[in-house]
């Protein structure tokens, strides 16, 4: 697979980046910046799960190829409103250890020029400035470093290099595919399934919830004082859970404070206990985390 060049045919043009709202660890590249360059896009958000399991080979290939004629572009753009403050944003491709130019999207410029629709998303431009390849999602890491191998060979760079082998680590490791039960939940009432709560949704108001005496499977519920919005829920007294059946190995939750510096304590049972040794990066074996 991918050992001619016409098994690259071309998809489209590499666009400018010019929409982009600001840029991270770069100044804003223009096409004379990208000249006889392969280019990597990268398009992702901060919390999805799904582009942080692909990044350990992104990171890789950025340091590996760089001398090599590659230059790796990630593009932000924000699936939620507060993935578009620059803040948040740089404190998060700081902590992933992400050093290659980032272009904030929020304004999905970017996006809306790759006709893009899913995150993650990686676009494969030839030293000519032409898209030969793409893909979406996670996986296929070994075809995505074999179209960069072939790219750059086209370019005149001589690749002796075979493909890397990376074991990523921590919430960055891949998915248990082959017994993964649980689809992606969203909360907010806009897209919003299984909620088991039996009182009615009062949208973007406060109300009391209660949970159920059985979860189903995939099913979740509220209990205390809540308020559903169209994208989130959002906890308006202390005390209040939330309640989640899954089957996976990992179970990730996208939350934060009301307030940036109001730093608030949670806690993580899994079925009623303290998760000891199954305990996540962001709490410790007693369940216990702090939201910043």
């Amino acid at each position: 697979m991918f050992r001619h060049r016409n098994d690259l045919p071309v998809e489209g043009v590499l666009p400018p980046f010019d929409g982009a709202t600001t840029w991270l660890n770069s100044q804003p590249l223009a096409p004379v910046d990208l000249r006889s360059r392969v280019v990597l896009i990268s398009f992702g958000t901060y919390t999805c799960i799904n582009w942080i399991r692909s990044l350990p080979w992104i990171r890789a290939w950025a340091d590996a190829y760089a001398d090599h004629g590659l230059t790796v572009v990630g593009v932000q753009t924000p699936e939620f409103d507060f993935e578009g403050d620059l803040a948040n944003v740089a404190r998060a491709i700081n902590e992933m250890d992400v050093r290659y130019p980032v272009a904030v999207d929020n304004d999905y410029a970017l996006w809306q020029a790759f006709d893009n629709h899913y995150w993650p998303a990686v676009y494969f431009a030839d030293a000519k400035g032409q898209i030969r390849h793409h893909h979406f999602g996670e996986g296929e890491y070994e075809q995505s470093e074999m179209v960069l191998q072939m790219l750059l060979r086209e370019a005149g760079t001589e690749i002796e290099q075979g493909l890397m082998t990376i074991e990523p680590q921590g919430v960055e490791a891949a998915a248990d595919w082959s017994s993964l039960g649980s689809p992606e939940t969203y909360l907010g009432y806009g897209r919003a399934v299984g909620l088991a709560s039996p009182e009615p949704v009062v949208p973007d108001d406060r109300q009391l919830y209660s949970a159920p005496a059985v979860l189903r499977r995939n099913h979740w519920s509220l209990s205390g004082d809540w308020r559903i919005g169209s994208v989130a829920v959002r906890l308006d007294q202390p005390d209040g859970s939330i309640s989640y059946r899954f089957f996976a190995r990992d179970l990730n939750l996208v939350m934060g404070p009301p307030a940036t510096d109001t730093p608030v304590r949670f806690t993580v049972l899994l079925d009623g206990e303290p998760p000891g040794p199954a305990h996540g990066v962001d709490i410790d074996a007693h369940g216990n985390g702090t939201a910043e």
